[in-house]
């Protein structure tokens, strides 16, 4: 199913693929067919996007543990996405031929960890390197694999000596915890009676769809050991279209919710829930709920009112395809040809209905981006164009104020594959960093100013002089508020246009301040006075003036560099509340508040966004990867001392931060200098 060439290089599954099957399933000398849709989805939380959509069209799941490791944090990430979905599930030990492998220690973490009633249906036969089959406790019979792929199933009702105890015990707890979730077997169960396989085999399929339960099954997918036994419950015990209940919105009805019924000749309702650009134009995945989809035919798009003609429709069985004239309901298909975005319902024009889409979790870490030649541009748009398209958690965006390419995801891994798809795919060799901080810069001190601006060339000159002082503003209960023009100016010594013209070179100023470049806040310039010329004095004059002003005037008010502050949420279980309080103190991080529940803590910090850099890898390592974190920009702060500091021999630019921020070529050489003559008077 991984077709992709970083996949098979990495070992791991990076996009979900979709295929079908059809299952025999033998039982009692019958024999049934069931049509299977299958999706593949990743285990990494990096392309956690992947098991979102898959989870909002899939009617049923098969979640996979491994017998040594049990619930891992993934495992629970699934879980929440599964419940988020009220998608029934199944589950799989696999991995029963490793060393150290035990199906019971999954089970019991299912039960501790997930909190769902959970219960083996099989014991194994043997254990790690002499695992041999598993013994089914519904009809007390061995199941072995014979064949050089497993693929020939021998059922005997001789149980080995070794295994018949546990499995007499292991029936008797299922029997009791499907008493706990079913009416039926607890009537039985109360009744000191023992329960048919049939009447088992019933129980587990209602408590199962109800999502009161979860059937575990084992074995080896490695070596084709019991993975038949797994389909089989594939199909005994997870629901069919039929059986789920799947609701769309009556947009006519004020967004009621109506029920879609899995009939072929009812009216079309589909949903796109992946976009795929491929050799032939964009691939669009579409979960047909009611009614069928069929070649040539006209369907609307709720979102967009558009009419779309479906010129091909195919099968996927992976990364190959197979043409088909007709899709029915409850199956999923792939078309060509369909401009949407991914969550679009699609209807055939008779029905006002639109469904909800799937949910999108936001980046957590970002990168800044550039191709390393111009040459390679317009490859460069192109490839952050369908990435963007086909993964709603890929995120691109230019800053407003260092005018750099800005790429977002849900962590490190995710963004590298990106960046070696852009190389593979599209012949591209970029460079990435860190994204550039938007400092700020203010004042702390007031200052008075008198400036003279005075240029004699031949004929007019320029001649503005401005008079008045500088005052830092009390940053409020939001932070640091906007820079402010005032004019105070009495007896007309500087005309009304004139005074215009100071108030445009004032907030010029602003934009680029003369610290660092970058603009400035909490800063009010008042003028009180000033002196005209008849003929050399003009609007120019006085913008210049004033920015001049400002530049003297700023550099004598002991500015200071002013970083953002971010507003952090995060939220994990309650042992590793030590862990992440460290992470945070290691950050000179402010916690305002602290919420603890039963099981997990939220926290709320406001952390320097230059110091969250990095932070998503660290709290996954510090909380085994179940740790999650939000941010958003709170307000502006003085930057820590080392940010900060006075070089003696460089008086024109008293506060001046060393590192992360860019600066004039000359002004870096002269403070380097600074460095190297008097380290001493640096003042943190």
């Amino acid at each position: 199913m991984d077709s992709m060439e970083l996949e098979r290089e990495k070992g791991i599954t990076i996009q979900s693929a979709a295929t079908f099957c059809d299952w025999v399933k033998k039982e009692d000398g019958k024999e049934e067919k069931y049509h299977i849709n299958l999706i593949d989805t990743p285990g990494h939380i990096d392309f956690t996007i992947e098991v979102e959509r898959a989870l909002r069209v899939l009617d049923g799941a098969v979640m996979i543990l491994c017998a040594v490791s049990g619930v891992q944090s993934q495992t629970i990430t699934v879980d929440r996405q599964m419940r988020r979905y009220n998608v029934p599930r199944i589950s799989f030990i696999n991995k029963m031929d490793r060393m150290g492998a035990n199906p019971f220690k999954a089970v019991d973490q299912i039960n501790q960890k997930l909190r769902i009633p959970a219960a083996a249906l099989q014991v194994p036969i043997g254990s790690e390197d002499s695992f041999m089959g598993v013994v089914d406790l519904i009809r007390m019979k061995a199941i072995y694999n014979d064949g050089p792929r497993g693929e020939v199933i021998r059922e005997t009702d001789e149980i080995p000596e070794s295994v018949q105890k546990l499995a007499e015990e292991r029936r008797a707890m299922l029997i009791e915890t499907l008493a706990d979730v079913d009416d039926e077997i607890a009537e039985i169960f109360l009744d000191e009676r023992t329960p048919t396989p049939e009447q088992m085999k019933a129980a587990i399929r209602r408590a199962t769809i109800a999502l009161k339960f979860t059937p575990v099954l084992m074995g080896s997918a490695l070596a084709d050991k019991s993975v038949q036994p797994m389909l089989d419950a594939v199909c005994d015990y997870l629901p069919n279209p039929s059986e789920v209940e799947n609701l769309a919105l009556d947009r006519r009805r004020d967004e009621a919710s109506v029920k879609l019924v899995s009939y072929n000749s009812l009216p079309f309702v589909g949903l796109a829930f992946k976009l795929e650009e491929s050799n032939y134009g964009q691939l669009t995945y579409i979960r047909v709920y009611q009614g069928s989809l069929k070649k040539g035919m006209n369907v609307f798009n709720a979102r967009t009112d558009k009419r779309v003609k479906v010129p091909r429709i195919v099968r996927m069985h992976s990364n190959e395809m197979e043409e088909v004239p007709e899709i029915g309901a409850g199956e999923i298909c792939a078309v060509f040809g369909v401009d949407c975005a991914s969550g679009d319902t699609f209807t055939d024009g008779g029905l006002p209905y639109s469904m909800s889409s799937m949910f999108v979790p936001d980046p957590v870490i970002s990168l800044s981006i550039k191709p390393k030649t111009t040459k390679d541009t317009g490859n460069f748009s192109k490839a952050m164009n369908r990435f963007q398209r086909e993964d709603p958690t890929f995120r691109v965006h230019v800053d407003a104020e260092s005018q750099e390419t800005i790429i977002s995801g849900m962590g490190e891994l995710h963004l590298d594959i990106y960046v070696e798809r852009m190389r593979r795919e599209y012949k591209v060799e970029v460079e990435t960093g860190q994204p550039q901080v938007a400092y700020r810069e203010t004042i702390t001190e007031n200052v008075n100013f008198d400036h003279t601006l005075k240029k004699q060339t031949g004929g007019a000159g320029d001649y503005a002089r401005v008079v008045g002082f500088m005052e830092p503003i009390e940053p409020g209960p939001t932070g640091y508020g906007p820079s402010k023009f005032r004019q105070e100016v009495t007896g007309g010594s500087i005309s009304e246009k004139y005074l215009f013209a100071c108030e445009k070179g004032f907030l010029a100023s602003c934009e680029k301040g003369p610290l660092i470049g970058h603009p400035v806040l909490g800063v009010s310039m008042v003028v009180n006075d000033g002196a005209t010329h008849m003929t050399d004095s003009s609007e120019m004059a006085f913008k210049n003036a004033t920015q001049q002003a400002f530049r003297k005037a700023f550099k004598e008010a002991r500015p200071q560099v002013l970083e953002p502050l971010m507003k952090t949420t995060i939220t994990a279980p309650n042992e590793f509340q030590g862990n992440i309080v460290g992470l945070l103190n290691k950050r000179n991080a402010i916690i305002s508040e602290t919420e603890i529940g039963p099981e997990d803590f939220t926290l709320t910090a406001d952390c320097s966004l230059n110091a969250m850099f990095g932070f998503s890898s660290q709290l996954r390592a510090a909380t085994q990867g179940k740790g999650e974190f939000g941010m958003e920009f709170s307000h502006y702060a003085p930057a820590p001392g080392q940010l900060q500091c006075v070089p003696s021999s460089f008086p024109s630019h008293p506060y001046v931060p060393f590192t992360n921020i860019p600066l004039e070529k000359n002004l870096l050489q002269s403070m380097r200098r600074c460095r190297r003559i008097d380290i001493r008077n640096r003042v943190d």
